[in-house]
């Protein structure tokens, strides 16, 4: 499954260029503070957040930071079909069971990334990413790993993203091209920057190869169709 990943299946593509540029910005983007914890997700449901968070892990992890993707959609998660793995122990039995880190994390195919699965869907999804066990255990990954990637519900649903914004260092919004709605977007903005959160940029995404992208210092377009 790791191979259908349009960075792993097509690097030469514009489409793996595009997460090469991406890369690249969030790089420059934290020159005054470096960004160690960064939140991936959208407005809505079904605008391809996972998939680009997946591809821009990565990326990441090529260019040789030690990074680790965290899937904290406890509703609705996918990382771990994406990635081709078991999704029976995850984030939840450490939060929750207390079973430890190193019996959770996968070491992929890919040099210096590992993935962590959500684990069993809890009852609870908001109130346990809200614990201070939670932020506790951020704060060790990013002391373990240079980057710590993590898969977020979309902001508009629930507020799980609202939650840990603000106990990461970043956020960037995936948006769907032609699908996604300026209001909506604008909405998840607001609810971000009610709780603190720091914007980095947003992801247009499924981007029709007869459109030009627009390039600025924190976006980038996703040429794929991939959701």
């Amino acid at each position: 499954m790791l191979k259908k990943m349009i960075t792993l299946k097509n690097p030469k593509s514009r489409s793996a260029e595009a997460f090469r540029t991406l890369r690249t910005n969030i790089q420059f983007s934290s020159l005054d503070k470096e960004f160690k914890s960064i939140v991936v997700t959208s407005s809505g449901a079904g605008e391809g957040k996972s998939t680009v968070l997946s591809n821009l892990a990565i990326t990441m992890a090529e260019s040789g930071k030690k990074v680790i993707l965290v899937d904290c959609d406890f509703r609705k998660p996918s990382i771990h079909k994406k990635m081709g793995i078991t999704n029976s122990v995850g984030l939840t039995n450490i939060l929750v069971q207390d079973v430890k880190k190193e019996e959770c994390i996968v070491k992929t195919d890919v040099n210096n990334l590992f993935i962590l699965t959500s684990g069993p869907i809890p009852p609870n999804p908001a109130e346990l990413l809200g614990t201070q066990k939670m932020k506790n255990f951020i704060e060790i990954l990013k002391s373990e790993y240079d980057l710590v990637l993590i898969d977020a519900p979309p902001v508009l649903a629930v507020t799980d993203a609202q939650i840990l914004a603000t106990i990461t260092d970043g956020v960037i919004f995936v948006a769907s091209y032609g699908e996604a709605q300026k209001d909506a977007l604008v909405d998840a903005k607001e609810l971000i920057d009610k709780v603190g959160g720091k914007i980095l940029g947003i992801v247009f995404n499924k981007v029709p190869e007869t459109v030009s992208g627009y390039y600025g210092k924190y976006y980038e377009g996703y040429y794929d169709k991939e959701k």
